[in-house]
């Protein structure tokens, strides 16, 4: 109403008038075909639209496009692979960031594929979704004006009643949202183990050093941008419950909690959009690989025993391993002890590199 007020005022003093003559009046003029039960969610889905696809898909593409870059040019750096944070078969860092370039790369699709309920605008539905006092044609042909102005294809709901009383498309890409935050946060932890140490963790990369990161402990680095990632993808997860709490909150022919759900899925698309860009920018185009480290700790893995199997059989494989690990000596040298295979043998079932690309090896 507000906003109305203001408009007529505007508009009557433009006419010649003076402002609170009543010239242009806030119900009858301005608001025609008007109410801000469709106007509201409308400029909503409006902002929610803009906000994704004019910032946060355009980042999460260059995110994408950068691990991709990177999985490509680390793609025959072998490593050792780890489930349940345990040494496993060896992988190369192409295929593990690429890994994470899919997660985005899906997020993204997900995000686009929730896109077209957003923008289906409620306005024209007026007050209780019967479309009372708005010209027919009134939400189609706004829809129209914004679509071509924006360039975003807005349309009207093929429902106003649903549009009206439910934040279901509200939910759904904030839903879209929270497994962006979930992928992010799966990266920037791996991330930050990938560069823990320098001298007692795993130390496979190096991320930019960016600022101090103790006042006590002198020369200290934290990997700052994956531990924010990691905060903002918090508190997405935490903005999702709550914009669930608001879409389940409906009664009848209104849902009164659209601005919470609107104040946090807004929210979450700004903290996203600016993460994505800092973490492109920041760590994944900085960081080093160290190499001959990650070749070391994968000498040392007595898992490589896993591609003995299918020769020596599990159990003797097992026994192999632990003799491996118990004396701290290359998987290579107790097999040669215990199976009796040549070197060459052991070399070809045991090359790091052909164990990436899976099958059976005998």
């Amino acid at each position: 109403m507000n906003v109305n007020e203001v408009i007529a005022n505007r508009a009557g003093v433009a006419l010649g008038g003076v402002k609170g003559s009543g010239r242009v009046h806030p119900n009858d003029h301005v608001n025609k075909g008007q109410s801000s039960n469709d106007v509201f969610p409308s400029a909503v889905q409006v902002a929610l639209a803009l906000g994704t696809v004019r910032e946060l898909l355009p980042e999460m593409r260059a995110l994408a496009e950068a691990l991709f870059a990177l999985a490509e040019q680390a793609f025959d750096a072998v490593k050792t692979g780890r489930t349940h944070l345990m040494d496993a078969m060896p992988v190369t860092l192409g295929q593990e960031m690429g890994g994470w370039a899919t997660q985005v790369r899906l997020g993204i699709e997900r995000l686009q594929s929730s896109l077209p309920r957003i923008q289906a605008l409620t306005l024209g539905g007026t007050a209780v979704g019967t479309g009372i006092n708005a010209h027919p044609e009134f939400g189609s042909r706004v829809a129209t004006v914004l679509a071509q102005t924006t360039g975003v294809p807005f349309t009207t709901k093929a429902d106003y009643f649903e549009g009206l009383s439910s934040l279901d498309a509200t939910v759904e890409i904030s839903g879209q949202l929270k497994v962006i935050a979930v992928s992010l946060m799966k990266i920037a932890n791996d991330l930050r183990w990938m560069n823990s140490g320098p001298l007692t963790g795993l130390a496979e990369i190096a991320l930019p050093s960016l600022q101090p990161g103790s006042s006590i402990m002198p020369g200290k680095v934290n990997p700052v941008i994956p531990e924010a990632v990691a905060m903002v993808a918090a508190q997405v997860i935490g903005n999702d419950a709550t914009i669930t709490i608001a879409g389940q909150s409906g009664n009848f022919q209104l849902n009164v909690m659209l601005p919470v759900a609107a104040y946090n899925l807004l929210q979450s698309i700004a903290l996203l959009s600016n993460a994505a860009v800092v973490l492109a920018d920041k760590a994944i185009a900085g960081f080093s690989v160290n190499v001959e480290r990650m070749e070391a700790q994968l000498g040392r893995n007595p898992i490589l025993v896993t591609a003995l199997n299918p020769v020596i059989g599990y159990e003797k494989g097992a026994a192999t391993a632990k003799k491996a690990y118990a004396e701290g000596r290359l998987i290579k040298e107790v097999a040669r002890e215990m199976t009796g295979l040549p070197d060459e043998e052991l070399d070809r079932l045991l090359d790091p590199v052909q164990l990436t690309r899976g099958g059976i090896h005998k």
